[in-house]
C-alpha cells in the first residue's frame, strides 16, 4: 500500500510514473473516443440535407393549388407559346393522343431553337413558327432521336428528383402518377431548394455551409458565355443553342456586368409579338421585360455557401453571377451547382461530366472576350431539344 504525504513532500516516483501513465492512457482513449464521436457527428451533419431529401416524397413538395398547362401535340406551335405567356408558365407537358401518354415537354428552349433555326431577316415571317404543329416540330427537330420523357412518381423521394434533374441536365421534371397517368406538377431546382430552406433552421448545420465558394469549388469559372449590350438578339439565341446555357451575363467593354439576358426573357418576344425582328440589340429587347427587374444578383468567391443559398432563395433567381474587383465577371453559380453541393456531393455522387471546369483555378478575372464569337459559327451537333425529355428551360 502506498501513502502520499504531499504536504511533507514525500512522493514515491515509481508509483507516480505508473499512475501518470495510466491516466495518460485513459485520457488518450477518451480523446480518441471523443474524436470518433465528433467525426461521427460531423459526418452525420454533412449528409443531413441528403437524408432530409430521402425522407420526403415528391408529393410533399407539390403545392395544394397550382397551375399546370398541358398541350396536345396537334396544337400549333405559335398558339402553344402564346398560351405559355398567357398562363405565366415556362413549360408544359406534351400529350400525344395516339399513344395516350405524355411524350415530352415544350419549353422556352424550343421557342429559342425554332427562332434560331428558321429566322432569316427582319420582318420576314417565320412560316414554321406560324404554321407548324408541335408534332411536326418534334419530328423535324428530333429526327429519329426520340427519347422517353424523363419524369418522376409522386411517391419517389425528393433526393431521386434532385439526382434526376442534375444527372439528366434538365431544369424541369414532371411529376406523373404512374397509376392514373396524370401529370400533377413540374418540379424545378428552385422549388426544391425553397422547400429545403423552409426546414433548414430545424436541422443541424453542416460545417461546409461555413466554407466559401472558392474552398468548395462551387460554380463555373472557365470559358463563361456572355454578351454585350449591343449584341443582336439572334446572336444571343445562337449562344443559347450552341453553349446550352440558361442565361447570358451582359458585360460592358471593361468587363463589368451590367445586366443579364436569360432564356425566360426570350419569351417576351412572343408576348410582344416582336420575334420577326431579331436584329434588335439585347438592350432594346430588355426594355420589354414583363416583370420588375431588381438588377443582376451577384456574389463573390469568398462568400460562404450559407450566404449564397440564403441570397439565391430570397431573390428567387436561378443563378448568381460571380464577380471580382469592379464587378468584373468571374463565373456563374447556378441552382444546379448548389443542389449538387448540398445533396449529391455529401452522398459521394459527382456530376456526370468532368469536374475540371468547375474546379478550374481562376488566377485572373475573365477577359472582355471569350470563345463565344468563334463558337457562333460552329454547327450545333447533338444538341438535345427540350421536347424530347424533361424540360431544359
Amino acid at each position: 500500500m502506498f501513502h502520499f504525504y504531499l504536504n511533507r513532500g514525500l512522493v514515491f516516483p515509481s508509483y507516480v510514473t505508473s499512475r501518470a501513465q495510466h491516466v495518460d492512457s485513459l485520457v488518450e482513449t477518451m480523446l480518441k473516443k471523443l474524436e470518433l464521436e465528433d467525426e461521427a457527428v460531423e459526418e452525420s451533419e454533412r449528409d443531413i440535407y441528403m437524408r432530409f431529401m430521402k425522407s420526403h416524397k415528391c408529393y410533399d413538395i407539390v403545392p395544394t393549388s397550382s397551375k399546370l398547362v398541358v398541350f396536345d401535340t396537334t396544337l400549333q406551335v405559335k398558339k402553344a407559346f402564346f398560351a405559355l405567356v398567357a398562363n405565366g408558365v415556362r413549360a408544359a407537358p406534351l400529350w400525344e393522343t395516339k399513344k395516350q401518354s405524355f411524350v415530352g415537354m415544350l419549353t422556352i428552349t424550343d421557342f429559342i431553337n425554332i427562332l434560331h433555326r428558321y429566322y432569316k431577316s427582319p420582318m420576314v415571317q417565320i412560316y414554321e413558327l406560324e404554321e407548324h404543329k408541335i408534332e411536326t416540330w418534334r419530328e423535324l427537330y428530333l429526327q429519329e432521336t426520340f427519347k422517353p420523357l424523363v419524369n418522376i412518381s409522386p411517391d419517389a423521394s425528393i433526393f431521386d428528383a434532385v439526382y434526376s434533374l442534375i444527372m439528366n441536365k434538365i431544369h424541369r421534371l414532371p411529376v406523373i402518377d404512374p397509376v392514373s397517368g396524370n401529370a400533377l406538377y413540374i418540379l424545378t431546382h428552385k422549388r426544391i431548394l425553397k422547400f429545403l430552406q423552409l426546414f433548414v433552421c430545424e436541422m443541424p448545420k453542416p460545417a461546409f455551409m461555413k466554407q466559401t465558394l472558392e474552398e468548395l469549388t462551387i460554380g463555373t469559372y472557365h470559358n463563361i458565355a456572355f454578351i454585350h449590350p449591343d449584341t443582336p438578339i439572334i446572336k444571343a439565341l445562337s449562344i443559347f443553342v450552341v453553349r446550352r446555357v440558361s442565361a447570358l451575363p451582359v458585360v460592358d467593354e471593361s468587363g463589368k456586368v451590367v445586366d443579364i439576358y436569360s432564356k425566360f426573357d426570350v419569351i417576351n418576344l412572343a408576348a410582344e409579338k416582336t420575334y420577326n425582328n431579331l436584329d434588335i440589340t439585347v438592350t432594346q429587347a430588355l426594355r420589354h421585360r414583363s416583370q420588375y427587374f431588381e438588377g443582376v444578383m451577384k456574389c463573390n468567391r469568398l462568400e460562404t455557401l450559407e450566404t449564397i443559398v440564403d441570397r439565391i432563395v430570397k431573390a428567387e433567381v436561378h443563378r448568381l453571377v460571380v464577380v471580382g474587383d469592379n464587378a468584373h465577371i468571374v463565373g456563374i453559380v447556378s441552382l444546379s451547382d448548389i443542389l449538387q453541393a448540398l445533396v449529391l456531393t455529401p452522398a459521394g455522387i459527382g456530376r456526370k461530366s468532368s469536374q475540371a471546369q468547375s474546379k478550374a483555378e481562376v488566377e485572373t478575372e475573365a477577359p472582355p472576350e471569350t470563345l463565344v464569337e468563334a463558337e457562333l459559327e460552329a454547327e450545333v451537333v447533338g444538341a438535345e431539344p427540350a421536347t424530347g425529355r424533361g424540360g431544359e428551360s
